[in-house]
């Protein structure tokens, strides 16, 4: 049987690529890390997710399959940045954001691969991006494909590493939602994803919950801000 595992956080890209997956295989099971995030808020949005997007397709309900959380307190303690710590978000001396956590992406995903392995799954899917995003290396096309490699060899198995948001902006993001669940979805992911690095549950935008000001909340207020200017 064709089995997935899908990094979900409780985001709009993770969210999508749930959807994504649940249209493409026949088994699909979710993980989530809680590694003391600003922003855990999102943790609790993905049950919420999957309850809710079992409805939008019959066939969604019978493949979706278990959901694993997995502990990661260490690489917060570990890491040093405004994801992780109550600091004002910029950006770094080195050029890149200071809400990036060094090794997240590649944790997650070594974890994951860990996970697929006890699980019988063959694909990994995640929603790392680096189209439309905040400038992280780990989200990069190069980063995944290596990882890929590493795992492969490291676990001598044969994974594939799905990432189909690699080369979509976050207008098109919006499209692929709505391609695979209409305007259910698109509502669904609207409303119950959480994407703000401040965890803001509060103010409720077009777009979504959040801040509004973050680098997060900005290229989500963007990306739909275009994705309805094109469907105008």
């Amino acid at each position: 049987m064709s089995t997935a595992l899908v990094l979900f956080s409780g985001g709009q890209d993770s969210a999508t690529c749930l959807a994504w997956a649940l249209s493409r295989f026949e088994r699909v099971e979710t993980v989530g890390y809680a590694y003391g995030q600003r922003h855990a808020v999102e943790l609790e949005c993905r049950n919420v997710l999957r309850e809710k997007m079992t409805a939008i397709h019959p066939q969604w309900s019978s493949r979706l399959g278990e959901d694993h959380t997995i502990d990661l307190a260490s690489l917060g303690a570990l890491s040093d940045t405004a994801l992780t710590r109550e600091a004002s978000i910029g950006f770094a001396e080195n050029g890149l954001p200071n809400t990036f956590v060094p090794g997240r992406n590649l944790i997650f995903l070594t974890f994951a691969a860990a996970l697929a392995f006890r699980r019988g799954a063959k694909h990994i899917v995640t929603g790392v991006c680096e189209t439309d995003y905040s400038g992280y290396p780990d989200c990069r096309d190069d980063t995944i494909k290596a990882l890929q490699v590493a795992l492969n060899l490291g676990m001598d198995k044969r994974f594939v590493l799905h990432t189909p948001l690699m080369w979509i902006d976050k207008a098109q993001t919006w499209d692929l939602t709505e391609e695979l669940g209409g305007e259910s979805l698109v509502n669904l992911i609207r409303e119950d994803s959480h994407s703000c690095y401040l965890g803001d549950r509060t103010h409720l935008h077009p777009w979504g919950y959040g801040c509004g000001t973050c680098p997060a909340c900005e290229l989500r207020a963007d990306g739909w801000r275009r994705y309805c200017e094109s469907h105008s």
